[in-house]
């Protein structure tokens, strides 16, 4: 299942469609590894579908602001988790909506769960993240990873290398297993000269081409040479 459309996603939601519930393993790494800040901490569910990760991180402790763009999404998390205080439900679409919204302080941990594989601008969008991190702060990603995916399902998951593109650019990583799901830990410096690859067409990115020019002591200019020595 691989939805491009947001007309798609509000559809799977009002079908009453999840997704994986959030795993025992999951509960024990984000404990161990993103503890509540003394006096408390405030935190961003990226792609919250129905919500229960937000609902977890405010039963810790945390402020929550929960965005996600699909309305049949957010309608059933304020209905769901309708008894959890501490959780802010916003309809957003993080790469192309006004984040105006979001907590002007930044925030102790951002959590995208289940949802990087489906952005088009991912450098950008993690970029921006990792930019309203408090100091001290986590950005974790939880993801399926491409080897343990049968084909049909690849388009969720990430592969080595594109695990290593979001781990690029940060003081400290941490990559973490949970239960077949890739959990990683970034902290520290956004990525700042890194950009991630992406699986469909994105909304622009500038190219870098390099040149070198090669002449003999006369300026002569070497357009190309073969292996024979003709020129």
């Amino acid at each position: 299942m691989t939805y491009t459309a947001r007309d798609q996603w509000d559809q799977h939601y009002s079908d009453g469609k999840g997704f994986r519930q959030l795993g025992e393993r999951e509960r024990e790494l984000l404990a161990e590894h993103t503890p509540l800040p003394d006096g408390g901490g405030r935190a961003l569910d990226v792609g919250c579908g129905i919500g229960e990760l937000a609902a977890h991180l405010a039963r810790l402790g945390y402020t929550v602001d929960a965005g996600d763009f699909a309305d049949s999404a957010i309608a059933r998390a304020r209905e769901e988790h309708a008894n959890v205080e501490g959780v802010r439900w916003l309809h957003l679409d993080i790469e192309h909506d006004d984040l105006a919204p979001l907590y002007e302080e930044g925030y102790d941990l951002i959590v995208m769960r289940l949802m990087y594989p489906f952005l088009r601008d991912r450098g950008r969008v993690v970029h921006g993240l990792g930019e309203r991190l408090r100091d001290g702060g986590a950005l974790v990603v939880i993801t399926p990873v491409a080897e343990t995916m049968p084909e049909e399902r690849r388009g969720i998951a990430l592969d080595e290398d594109e695990i290593g593109l979001v781990c690029a650019g940060w003081e400290t990583m941490k990559r973490l297993d949970a239960d077949g799901l890739a959990f990683l830990v970034l902290r520290g410096p956004c990525h700042t000269d890194t950009r991630a690859v992406e699986k469909r067409a994105t909304t622009g990115h500038a190219l870098t081409g390099a040149l070198a020019i090669v002449t003999d002591d006369t300026g002569r200019v070497l357009l190309g040479r073969s292996r024979c020595g003709s020129r």
